[in-house]
């Protein structure tokens, strides 16, 4: 008999701890292999790894949304997905043949969705449909979203609202995030670059790196780069070249050309 191989995405450690035991528990003769919880790592290891045939994929990750993981990686692996969002919202998943584990997980929960992948593992019906189901499942997981339209700004003397149509990029440095406006001004803010991938419009606003979010109207060129990688020119120039990985280029000039 085939040894059944389960891949975990997730970018806490202790869920993905928790969820690894509870499959062995339930499935001692699968092998399961854990994923660290990024687009980025994720993508490098089902690039250099033959896919499993169950993976387990947290909605969000560490840089970003897996879906931009599923824009780059041609997924052979039946998927499900675990997330925190609301049950209702998600209802839709149960009657397309795919299923998701809300958080946090329980092991009858868990159980039952193996069943079903091994139900469906015997069929066709989950590849014919895979595509349709990612594409209503990601509006599913994104249904009209509010996404942040200013920051308030505490200087010495008083407070302005600072809006998120004025700045050009957002940068890290030194565990300080700052916004940059399209005047070329600098303001620090009391958030991350992880919390502002999911609080700004991805129509809008792109993580090019670990270092930047950039606008997509500060963008003025785009150029070739070393091993693959693209360099970005936006107005204001950031003080350091801006440069998008390998693995996010082809997202990255998908959504430059959406």
């Amino acid at each position: 008999m085939k040894t059944i191989k389960a891949a975990i995405i997730e970018d806490e450690i202790p869920a993905a701890r928790m969820l690894t035991s509870m499959i062995s528990s339930l499935r001692p003769s699968w092998e399961v292999t854990t994923i660290a919880g990024s687009v980025e790592e994720s993508i490098d290891w089902f690039k250099e790894n033959e896919q499993p045939d169950i993976l387990f994929l947290d909605i969000h990750l560490s840089d970003g949304n897996s879906f931009s993981f599923l824009d780059e990686v041609r997924l052979k692996s039946m998927l499900i997905f675990t997330t925190s969002y609301d049950e209702y919202a998600l209802q839709a998943f149960k009657v397309n043949s795919i299923d998701y584990l809300l958080k946090p997980i329980s092991k009858d929960q868990l159980s039952e969705s193996i069943i079903k992948f091994e139900k469906l593992s015997v069929t066709s019906s989950f590849e014919d449909s895979k595509a349709e189901m990612l594409e209503m499942i990601q509006s599913i997981a994104q249904p009209s979203k509010k996404y942040r339209t200013r920051f308030l700004i505490n200087t010495a003397i008083s407070s302005i609202s600072l809006l998120v149509k004025d700045i050009a990029f957002f940068y890290s440095e030194h565990k300080v995030c700052f916004a940059v406006t399209y005047a070329g001004k600098d303001y620090p803010l009391n958030t991350s670059l992880d919390k502002l991938a999911d609080e700004l419009d991805p129509d809008s606003f792109f993580r090019a790196n670990r270092q930047i979010i950039v606008c997509i109207n500060a963008i003025t060129k785009i150029e070739p780069y070393f091993h693959n990688k693209i360099k970005v020119s936006t107005k204001p120039p950031f003080k350091e070249s801006i440069t998008v990985s390998k693995e996010r280029a082809g997202s990255f000039k998908r959504w430059l050309n959406f």
